[in-house]
């Protein structure tokens, strides 16, 4: 369902958390992008609501200071800036507070199509929507932006849905997760659904397995009191990796609306394998990052970061064996990965495909699989290995690479995901963001992951800051006589 901006274009963009990390740092840079670009109407305003006590100036100063640096150099302008800065009015208030409402309320444009957008704690998330809703704040127009991670189990995700659809309807509820916004990640539906030559292929048993990894570099950070309570799956898998599992595996939709496509991305979480116990022991792989060198850097383990409780069992990694009990992935590993203080900074999609069932080469000549190579971070491209003959006497073999560079293929400029994701709000576009059965489905998988390694009192493995993680990592797809991309 989409809704339509009100005839004078009138537009609040209300952030709750608007001093936080995620404000100075992504969201606020990518606003400047949005109205560098004109993509905001003319009176499109920005408030930002916070706790500290800051005048209007030195909240200013504050994002003045701390987000350009988060900006391409190239499209930053002291005068564009400034006039970007002009959008913003900062309010300092209790968001526990139902009086602080009404002089949000004053503030607001009337009419307007307002979008709230929660960058706080997900605690947080039901009150602020009561108070909005108490306030009169909350009419048809109103969008909510809900960032992940949505509760820490289903039961409290539920909670959280439940409430907050009290005063919006589910066609109102943005559940946002970047890495949809990530123009690689919207042109694998591309790649699967607008060429012919892949869809006959993407299918067992043609297809040998799939790794789907998210690597960073970077520890915890100024993340910990967050970070130690969530983990590396609540944090990352229930969210990030399993929406790139979907888009992978999802049947090909019967069109482009948003309730089509996430039908189908339903049904690839509905028919992910239960693990039980001894699938948990075998198929997962939980580690922690210690001490070591990261980009060249020495730097500390997980129990010495600030924050972090002696002794957490907090996982930093996460392998694990996944399978899609339907007719075209049956017995199709799916293996996922993800974790911080890694080797490199990457996110990719390797598809490899199956060998053929008769070589005329022989077991002799060097032969690799064909692997569909789709990296979303940092460089976006898109690979297809092939094997070619090697120039002289023989028949040896050698991998060449397909490129598709993604970034030369248009000169059109390329949005960020989160400016790609609040214009998609601002528009109405529900597609690309999570629907409530979507998310409990991702939570009903989890869990019992969760609840299984809390019964084996499994205690993470120790890997060196600047690794692949744990050997155990590569000893799980060893035991498929695979080996990780970067090791094969």
């Amino acid at each position: 369902m989409t809704t339509l901006l009100p005839p004078a274009g009138a537009l609040d963009i209300v952030i709750f958390g608007g001093t936080g990390d995620l404000s100075f740092r992504k969201l606020l840079p990518a606003l400047y992008m949005a109205h560098l670009h004109e993509k905001l109407s003319a009176d499109a305003r920005i408030i930002a609501i916070g706790r500290q006590d800051w005048t209007h100036d030195e909240y200013l100063a504050f994002i003045d200071s701390h987000s350009p640096a988060f900006i391409d150099a190239s499209a930053f302008s002291a005068s564009d800036w400034q006039h970007f800065l002009a959008r913003l009015t900062y309010v300092s208030m209790d968001v526990m507070q139902g009086d602080d409402y009404a002089r949000l309320k004053t503030l607001c444009s009337q009419p307007a199509l307002r979008v709230f957008y929660l960058a706080t704690a997900p605690s947080l998330f039901t009150q602020i929507c009561a108070r909005l809703s108490d306030a009169g704040l909350v009419d048809a127009q109103a969008r909510v932006v809900l960032e992940k991670p949505l509760g820490t189990d289903l039961a409290s995700a539920r909670a959280i849905n439940t409430e907050v659809a009290r005063y919006f309807g589910e066609h109102q509820i943005y559940r946002i997760d970047h890495y949809l916004g990530k123009e690689t990640v919207q042109n694998l539906m591309v790649l699967r659904f607008g060429n012919a030559i892949y869809e006959p292929l993407w299918r067992a048993p043609y297809i040998r397995s799939v790794q789907i990894t998210v690597a960073e570099t970077v520890g915890v950070g100024s993340r910990a009191g967050f970070y130690d309570g969530a983990g590396a799956m609540r944090d990352m898998v229930q969210n990030h990796l399993l929406q790139l599992l979907c888009i992978v595996a999802m049947e090909p939709p019967i069109s482009l609306d948003a309730d089509d496509v996430r039908d189908e991305k339903l049904k690839v979480l509905r028919s992910l394998r239960k693990m039980d116990l001894a699938d948990i022991k075998r198929d997962t792989v939980r580690g922690q990052y210690t001490a070591g060198a990261s980009e060249g850097a020495a730097v500390k383990g997980y129990l010495q970061e600030d924050d972090v409780p002696a002794g957490s069992r907090t996982e930093t990694f996460v392998a694990l064996r996944a399978h899609i009990d339907n007719t075209r992935w049956a017995n199709v590993p799916f293996f996922l990965r993800t974790g911080k203080r890694m080797q490199q900074r990457q996110s990719q999609i390797i598809i490899e495909f199956a060998d053929q069932p008769f070589s005329i080469f022989g077991t002799a000549a060097s032969h690799e699989p064909n692997r569909l190579i789709i990296s979303l971070q940092p460089e976006e491209s898109i690979h297809l290995e092939m094997m070619v003959k090697e120039p002289g006497s023989g028949m040896k073999l050698h991998p060449v690479k397909l490129g598709l560079d993604l970034q030369s293929t248009s000169d059109k400029r390329r949005a960020e995901a989160y400016e790609r994701l609040l214009i998609d709000v601002v528009k109405g576009r529900l597609t690309h963001f999570m629907r409530r059965d979507e998310l409990e489905a991702a939570w009903t998988w989890i869990e019992p992951i969760l609840a299984g390694w809390k019964a084996l009192d499994d205690k993470p493995r120790s890997y060196s800051a600047g690794t692949w993680g744990p050997a155990a990592s590569s000893a799980l797809m060893a035991r498929e006589h695979l080996s990780w991309f970067e090791e094969a």
